[in-house]
């Protein structure tokens, strides 16, 4: 009976060692994966890409900056994450103080990216799991400035943009596109990449440009603005009408002859110049046809000249209106 109770007292015994061995591997392995420092990276990689930035900042446990949040939640965070693929967590190397850093290698549009992430062990659960959290950091800035407007779009969401810069808390890695497409003024797109906290991203800076609509709209004030100088210096027979084009000469000419005409309309060129938008001088050529008397001879002739002119203009635009008022001096 004595060596049957130790045979038995054995076996119990060796089935607890497997027991308990086994406990210690599944423990190992719940600690290198689920339970690994690599787990809230990938939780922080899953919330990024599904624009959840409440989520994404609990993890990270960033501050946010003082900045402009539009990037931090809904589509222009997922536009942000939109082009990260391919993602591969290295694994965790030990940074001293209970903490690791969990490199992630990924790509952005094609170009290889990586991310170091540092993170603290925070504790357990269940007394054998450990707890990882993400080592607290403030989150990065991007700056975006645009020439003469007080709008734009980033990451496909309209902002502000006071005095023409503003400043945008952003998560990362990420990609972030500025870009202006209005009626009368865009830029084409500009973008950076953000592969981290310690990596300051390119300014994007926003070249305005006056839009070929703009461009139309005031070469057809323009053109409405010297065919109606024309016919108005017709009815009122004027050589020197209150027009950019006048005819100087000494002969007598026959009233009732005068006829102004527009022969080249001048080329529109809108740029910016402190802090508004200018049109450039205005160049052009206008004809003049009249019958006239040599006041020496008597002699009728026919006239008929072309002569340059240039005027220049204040522009002056609203959200409905485009306004183009000449400015001429005599």
């Amino acid at each position: 009976m004595s060596q049957a109770l130790v045979r038995t007292a054995a076996g119990w015994l060796l089935g607890l060692m497997l027991v308990v061995a086994a406990g210690v591997v599944a423990i190992n392995i719940v600690n290198n994966s689920v339970a690994g420092p690599q787990q809230p990276v990938r939780e922080y990689f899953d919330a990024l890409q599904k624009g959840e930035g409440e989520k994404a900042l609990g993890l990270l446990r960033a501050s946010v900056p003082q900045s402009n949040a539009a990037m931090l939640d809904g589509t222009a965070l997922q536009t942000a994450a939109a082009g990260i693929s391919d993602v591969r967590y290295g694994d965790a190397e030990d940074r001293g103080g209970n903490q690791v850093m969990v490199p992630v290698d990924y790509t952005i549009d094609g170009s290889e990216q990586r991310t170091e992430f540092l993170l603290e062990k925070s504790g357990t659960e269940w007394l054998f799991f450990h707890k990882w959290s993400f080592v607290p950091a403030a989150l990065p800035v991007v700056d975006v400035t645009v020439v003469n407007a007080n709008e734009a779009t980033l990451n496909g969401v309209p902002v502000n943009m006071p005095n023409g810069r503003n400043s945008f808390a952003v998560f990362y890695p990420g990609e972030y596109e500025a870009s202006l497409a209005g009626e009368y003024f865009s830029a084409p797109p500009t973008k950076a990449t953000l592969s981290g906290r310690d990596v300051p991203a390119a300014p994007l800076s926003l070249m305005t440009e006056a839009t070929d609509g703009l461009k139309d709209a005031v070469g057809s004030k323009v053109k409405e603005f010297l065919d109606t100088c024309a016919d108005t210096a017709d009815k009122q027979q004027k050589l020197q009408p209150d027009c950019p084009f006048y005819h100087a000469t000494n002969n007598r000419v026959v009233d009732g002859t005068i006829d102004w005409s527009i022969q080249e309309y001048p080329t529109v060129s809108i740029e910016p110049f402190g802090g508004r938008w200018v049109v450039a001088p205005l160049n052009g050529k206008a004809q003049i046809k009249a019958q006239q008397v040599d006041l020496f001879t008597g002699a009728v002739t026919e006239l008929n000249a072309v002569h340059d002119f240039s005027f220049t203009t204040r522009l002056d635009i609203d959200a409905e209106n485009v306004k183009v008022t000449p400015l001429l001096s005599y």
